[in-house]
């Protein structure tokens, strides 16, 4: 699989090789220019496609479990509204899964982060404040993130948060770098629903039910009605499909909490 460095160290190669064969012949200056802008799109792709892991290596599924468990989870919560939802919801189908929860909102919801994991679920650092500028973080500002939201848990629940899962699906080295200090399991999915998109709720719902496999992980959100929406015809489809939604912790067998 292609990563960071293996991308930059070809590119590098094949810049010593064009300015080798220019020395000679000729090269046009859009030859360099293809070459650069091909580097700078496929590091773009790589750093918002978490499922490649491009620059850190996420958890996105277990592909070796034997029994019909997935797992579900949510980012953005907890919010008022829709986190009771999704929980009275878990509660009905038995089904358990795993919160991201942003520092700020846990601040705000204590009484909803206690209900989470009351209730048997897992929960897990989405940053503090989700900035839309988090892939432009320094590295120094990212640790601070992880941290504070690690601090707040802590403060509410005595647990020190173990799985993170990156705002936006975006990594970088930057955030690289990040993770070596604070030791934060990196959580991505292999079913991402774009629940948040203006897509239906059929139309998100396929998304996730087409070809889901035993070992999948399912990114939902616990922020809107037509989240809730899907939720429950997904529970109701594990249900009759003889599946199970357990907790991501669970599924990929590691330490959710230190």
């Amino acid at each position: 699989m292609l990563r960071f460095n293996s991308i930059n160290a070809l590119a590098i190669m094949t810049l010593l090789v064009l300015l080798v064969i220019d020395y000679f012949f000729f090269i046009t200056p859009q030859v360099y220019i293809i070459l650069f802008f091909s580097w700078f799109i496929f590091t773009g792709l790589g750093s918002t496609q978490i499922t490649w892991n491009y620059h850190i290596t996420s958890l996105n599924r277990n592909k070796t479990i034997k029994e019909n468990y997935i797992a579900i989870t949510f980012d953005d919560g907890p919010n008022r509204t829709y986190t009771p939802q999704a929980l009275h919801l878990l509660k009905k189908y038995n089904a358990k899964a795993t919160f991201f929860c942003i520092g700020r909102n846990m601040e705000t919801y204590p009484e909803l982060v206690k209900q989470i994991i009351d209730e048997g679920h897992t929960i897990g650092n989405h940053t503090y404040s989700h900035t839309n500028l988090f892939g432009f973080l320094k590295t120094s500002r990212v640790i601070s993130e992880l941290k504070q939201t690690n601090f707040v848990a802590e403060s509410i629940l005595g647990l020190k948060l173990k799985l993170y899962r990156p705002a936006f699906g975006i990594t970088n080295p930057n955030i690289k770098r990040a993770l070596k200090v604070t030791e934060h399991y990196s959580i991505g999915w292999s079913k991402r629903s774009f629940d948040t998109t203006i897509l239906s709720e059929k139309r998100v719902l396929k998304r996730i039910t087409s070809n889901l496999k035993k070992g999948d992980i399912v990114l939902l959100h616990d922020s809107s009605e037509k989240s809730i929406a899907v939720l429950e015809h997904l529970l109701l489809f594990l249900q009759l499909n003889k599946m199970q939604s357990i907790t991501v912790d669970q599924l990929l067998a590691i330490k959710p909490y230190v």
